[in-house]
């Protein structure tokens, strides 16, 4: 069974936030549905997305768990972005936490080692 996520992102301003989102992510957005909009493919059939909607910035809360964690957190960090937040839980899964500049919380996830 094929399953398709898009995850939702509400911001207050696109430029902001295209800018903010191309640094963690890495590049430009996949597509443009149309000027409120910016979506990024992270794998197949795995979307997240920006939306302009001020009146719901700053709730988001998503988590994208990676394989290769230290080298993906590397690469933001060389771009300009520190995590707010990094955590190890018991099992040795660590989370680096980031917030946009509409207070989203975007976390990247990893096993103990990549």
């Amino acid at each position: 069974m094929t399953v398709d996520l898009f995850a939702g992102i509400p911001v207050r301003d696109y430029t902001t936030a295209v800018a903010w989102y191309e640094r963690l992510l890495g590049g430009p957005p996949s597509f443009l549905p149309n000027e409120t909009e910016a979506v990024w493919e992270l794998a197949e059939h795995r979307y997240v997305f920006i939306e302009v909607r001020p009146e719901h910035a700053g709730h988001a809360l998503h988590t994208l768990f990676v394989e290769d964690f230290d080298t993906r957190l590397a690469r933001i960090v060389e771009r300009g972005l520190k995590p707010d937040t990094r955590e190890t839980y018991a099992n040795g899964v660590r989370k680096a936490t980031f917030r946009d500049p509409d207070g989203n919380e975007i976390g990247i996830g990893g096993g103990p080692t990549d």
